[in-house]
């Protein structure tokens, strides 16, 4: 079964293996089989499951909230998130406004089938809004029961620092920041994680595999195999188009003789890598297939020996990006 970790310096407790429908449920896979994939994650012991009102345009928590209908609420850790635009797209909806984010939590609560929802997070900073208004709203979205546990995503240090001092004298705390975080891409290890940890925030990282390269599946100078992310114009072909060079996937490559010595398949190696940074909470799986699920699954609990972190780190030397100003939230809100 799949362990437990605090989320942050919070009370709450999260699976350290996380269930994510980003870029699957409501696009690329049908409503049948995104429910097989929750209720497989459900038997696997899975019980924290991450999703976004801009997901699939409001369409992933739908499907989200059907899977888990019947379930036991209590039992289970459900995030959302608000800012990016969604539904028909006008000028208040998108971003950090009051208004948005009231108008937003009722939107997901609807479409999720629940009264409340465990994490409520901001998807961006929003550099339209103050954010004393950002603050106040998550505020009495917590006061109102609404959200139990507010977090952010993709913010900088020097955010989390602004906002946490906010949220402090208004009476509740960030208890999470959700960042892209793997072997290849490590931009928060310099500024985000210290920040985060100092202010007792955990780590919900998002694409653990960066994006499948980490599976071992793409080959340089071979064509992606056929319905896989690099193929779908949906819009994984262009979000898995940074690693998609010959010299990234060379370097992947290496990784195949240590994942095999550590009795590990690539993306068990992948994820358990991201869950030995105490600072991460839970790293966020998705799936197209159940089958998936049942092997990133046992990724959960493993600990990897010094010398295998030594050869992860020399096979991918070159290619590892570490520039903390990578993270970043658009200027001006999307249209």
């Amino acid at each position: 079964m799949v362990a437990y970790r605090h989320l942050g310096s919070s009370g709450l407790k999260i699976t350290e293996i996380t269930y994510g429908n980003w870029l699957t449920h409501g696009s690329q896979v049908e409503a049948d089989t995104a429910t097989e994939c929750v209720h497989t994650a459900l038997d696997l012991g899975i019980t924290s499951f991450d999703t976004a009102d801009v997901y699939a345009n409001t369409a992933a928590e739908e499907v989200l909230g059907k899977a888990l209908a019947g379930q036991r609420r209590e039992s289970l850790e459900i995030f959302t998130k608000v800012y990016w635009p969604i539904g028909p797209k006008g000028p208040n909806d998108v971003g950090l406004s009051r208004k948005h984010i009231m108008e937003a939590i009722n939107g997901s609560l609807t479409r999720l089938g629940t009264d409340y929802v465990d994490l409520y997070q901001a998807h961006r900073y929003d550099y339209a809004t103050p954010l004393e208004e950002t603050m106040q709203a998550f505020a009495d979205v917590v006061r109102s029961g609404k959200a139990l546990y507010i977090g952010v995503s993709e913010w900088t240090a020097q955010q989390i620092r602004a906002g946490q001092e906010l949220a402090s004298q208004m009476g509740f705390r960030l208890v999470s920041n959700q960042p892209q975080y793997s072997a290849l891409w490590r931009i928060i290890e310099d500024e985000v994680v210290p920040a985060s940890t100092e202010l007792g925030l955990g780590q919900i990282v998002w694409s653990p595999m960066a994006q499948g390269v980490l599976s071992g599946k793409y080959l340089p100078g071979a064509q992606p195999p056929a319905g896989s992310r690099a193929t779908d114009a949906k819009g994984g072909k262009d979000m898995i188009s940074r690693w998609m060079r010959d010299e990234v996937l060379t370097a992947v490559q290496g990784l195949v003789p240590v994942a095999e010595q550590a009795g590990l398949t690539m993306p068990q190696l992948a994820i358990a890598w991201v869950l030995q940074n105490p600072a991460i909470s839970a790293a966020i799986v998705g799936a197209s297939r159940p089958e998936q699920l049942r092997d990133t699954v046992k990724a959960s609990g493993v600990v990897l020996d010094e010398d295998v972190l030594t050869a992860i780190d020399a096979a991918l030397e070159g290619v590892i990006e570490r520039d903390p100003a990578l993270t970043v939230s658009p200027e001006q809100r999307p249209a």
